[in-house]
């Protein structure tokens, strides 16, 4: 067994990471350039990607910049092309690129649902279907999906958001299926309400965030770093034996 520092290092591994503007992404891509981490960033921000990079390039790794519009399939799948292209291939795909949606089920448009579901659950199929072939080729690879809590259990006002993520959660584990005879391990994350700028934007009001906070055991919302950490893991040969899982990171809401 090899010792604890290299059973979570990624020194020498490329990443590519969705979403990796700002919030969770942002967080993912300093802590996994802190573990040696090179990257393909993508985000449809390029000020803000350019900050990540510097974040991800201070720790001496390297940052390539693919800003995208994951809307559409066609994004998706050139951006897995590109990234092939930059790093000649990708050790770990991280879909963590999201959008919310909040409304009552009534009075959600077409165009709402029609956006979220493409974004949280096409997006990371066709990107997917990109870089799979280019692991199982080597027999080895990473897959992590940022999922939600909603993906599990119901909240108001989330029809599409909850959708999108449960949705992501079941390609999760018939990934993990197809894809495990090729050593390949493919598991998700179920964050609660994280403290990003969106998280901040829906949660922030204390008549909205307090009721939720009175839910979890631990009395709080979670870090971008926190979510940040368990990537890391599942990242990091520490985790070669986990796969098909979602993690629920949440202070013990769903314990409840």
């Amino acid at each position: 067994m090899s010792d604890l520092r290299t059973r979570f290092s990624l020194e020498g591994k490329t990443v590519l990471l969705t979403g990796a503007s700002r919030g969770i992404g942002e967080a993912i891509a300093q802590v996994l350039a802190e573990a040696g981490a090179d990257f393909v960033l993508s985000g449809r921000d390029e000020a803000a990607l350019e900050d990540t990079a510097a974040a991800v390039r201070a720790h001496g790794r390297t940052a390539h910049l693919v800003p995208t519009d994951l809307t559409t399939p066609a994004g998706a799948r050139e951006l897995g092309r590109k990234a092939l292209e930059l790093l000649g291939h990708v050790d770990v795909l991280i879909n963590n690129a999201g959008v919310a949606r909040v409304a009552p089920y009534t009075e959600l448009s077409q165009e709402d649902w029609d956006l979220t579901l493409a974004v949280n659950l096409t997006a990371p199929f066709a990107l997917t279907q990109e870089i799979a072939p280019s692991m199982i080729e080597r027999g080895r690879g990473k897959i992590i999906n940022i999922a939600s809590q909603t993906g599990v259990i119901a909240a108001d006002d989330h029809a599409a958001y909850a959708a999108s993520k449960g949705g992501l959660i079941s390609l999760t584990k018939v990934l993990a299926g197809e894809l495990g005879p090729h050593n390949i391990q493919v598991n998700a994350v179920a964050p609660t309400v994280i403290l990003t700028p969106m998280g901040e934007q829906v949660w922030g009001p204390p008549e909205k965030g307090d009721p939720m906070k009175a839910k979890i055991p631990l009395g709080r919302f979670g870090q971008p770093v926190e979510v940040a950490d368990l990537v890391l893991y599942l990242a990091a040969p520490a985790s070669d034996f986990m796969t098909g899982s979602t993690v629920m990171l949440e202070g013990g809401y769903t314990a409840m």
